[in-house]
């Protein structure tokens, strides 16, 4: 039984624990949970919880348990069974060329609380944002601290798949990749990862990719706009809230 007086077996299919357990964290394994300091001073300060209080982590790989919070320095103490949650069928995902200023990060956290699984930034010939190097590499890890916390907000036992910046090319070859368009037909799961241009559009060259095109609604949207828009087509046709 978890701590909430459920048995495990039930929450299988759940997005992730119920709130009543307490704020969600993520651990390195939940079966001898360590929380990382910023998570620590996060929750103690932050939300004032104390020593006693009930909190949850997960591994971000589909398994979370509820915990019990020790004194200041000390680990917390498991409170009940580990909890698995499968993975979301079909998998779906979000490709995007990032924009200027910090709407690469509102994106993959909305991305992240909507429900998608895998996020992939990358370089469309017209991207006017381009990251290189270092740069690249801050990027990525910036944005894997916004669907971190955005996961821990939204209670996912899932982390997103989140990989560093790609070429077009990268992307176009992902399994059951689409273009999104205004001019494209109506979005499936069969083409479950949509691919989002940059505010310059798609050249002649990324349009003839024999790709499948996918509308996203006749108004033009902002790219970081469309995003989000793919995340809850495809995350509401998973969960048969569309058709």
């Amino acid at each position: 039984m978890t701590a909430d007086g459920a048995d495990p077996a039930d929450a299988i299919g759940r997005t992730g624990p119920p709130s009543e357990l307490g704020p969600l964290v993520f651990v390195d394994d939940v079966d001898a949970p360590v929380l990382h300091p910023d998570d620590d001073h996060h929750l103690r300060r932050a939300l004032r919880l104390r020593p006693g209080d009930e909190a949850t982590v997960s591994d971000g790989a589909g398994r979370w348990r509820p915990v019990r919070l020790g004194a200041p320095g000390t680990d917390v103490e498991p409170m009940g069974e580990v909890v698995t949650v499968a993975r979301p069928s079909p998998s779906v995902g979000v490709a995007f060329a990032p924009v200027k200023g910090q709407r690469p990060e509102l994106v993959v956290q909305k991305l992240t609380e909507l429900g998608v699984d895998k996020i992939r930034p990358f370089h469309a010939a017209r991207s006017v944002v381009r990251w290189d190097g270092a740069r690249a590499e801050s990027a990525h890890t910036r944005l894997q601290r916004v669907a971190r916390e955005a996961a821990m907000q939204c209670r996912r036992a899932w982390l997103p798949d989140l990989l560093p910046i790609a070429d077009f090319a990268a992307v176009a070859a992902l399994p059951g990749a689409s273009l999104a368009d205004r001019l494209g037909g109506r979005p499936s799961l069969a083409t479950p990862t949509v691919i989002i241009g940059p505010e310059g559009g798609w050249s002649p060259d990324e349009r003839a990719a024999s790709l499948p095109v996918v509308g996203l609604g006749d108004p033009v949207l902002r790219a970081e706009t469309a995003a989000i828009t793919a995340a809850v087509l495809l995350t509401a046709l998973r969960a048969g809230l569309v058709h």
